[in-house]
């Protein structure tokens, strides 16, 4: 019997834009402009090592709540990809991560506690392998939108949060909008028109 829920938690638009469609652009100018919100926190600021200070109140609390709820991750390859790249030498996790991937690879250990584990048969296999490394906490879907989304459709997630902020849409977020939020303004229109 599982003790944790499996929830996900990202910055989203509310035309539901989560991430450019192609990884050239991901961490661009759309992206950052969506993730400005996080940037000045204290929480975030301290978790990344960028220095004393920063913002409190409750966006403060939300992110250091997300961070203490969660025993493990779970993220697809193209944003792990991105985030190879962007996240600092003791990435931001602290946690094990399950990278839902088609390549194999061996674990990736990181300072501060991140182990990137790749799981090659499918979004269920990470999720229960996720599971059984966060013990009684929960599973953060971490990302990105089409990872999420695979969860979302399955029966594996119960429990949905999402920041959301205002920036352009994009074609992949008209996508995620139609299939998760069938009622939302922006399917509406695109149903209509």
């Amino acid at each position: 019997m599982m003790a944790g829920k499996v929830f996900f938690s990202v910055s989203m638009s509310l035309d539901g834009f989560i991430a450019p469609g192609s990884l050239g652009e991901l961490m661009g100018q759309q992206w950052m402009e969506l993730q400005q919100w996080v940037f000045p926190l204290r929480f975030f600021r301290e978790n990344l090592k960028l220095g004393k200070g920063g913002e409190e109140g409750r966006d403060n609390d939300i992110a250091r709540e997300t961070f203490e709820r969660t025993g493990a991750s779970v993220m697809g390859k193209r944003m792990f990809d991105a985030g190879e790249q962007a996240w600092p030498e003791e990435a931001p996790f602290h946690r094990p991560v399950f990278v839902v991937t088609h390549e194999k690879r061996d674990p990736w250990e990181r300072p501060g506690g991140t182990t990137f584990h790749f799981v090659n048969d499918g979004i269920e296999p990470a999720l229960d392998q996720a599971r059984e490394a966060a013990g009684d906490r929960d599973v953060r879907i971490a990302g990105g939108g089409a990872t999420i989304l695979e969860y979302v459709r399955s029966t594996s997630s119960r429990s949905r949060s999402h920041p959301c902020c205002s920036a352009p849409e994009s074609a992949c977020s008209r996508a995620w909008t139609r299939a998760a939020w069938p009622w939302s303004r922006s399917a509406r229109s695109r149903r209509s028109g």
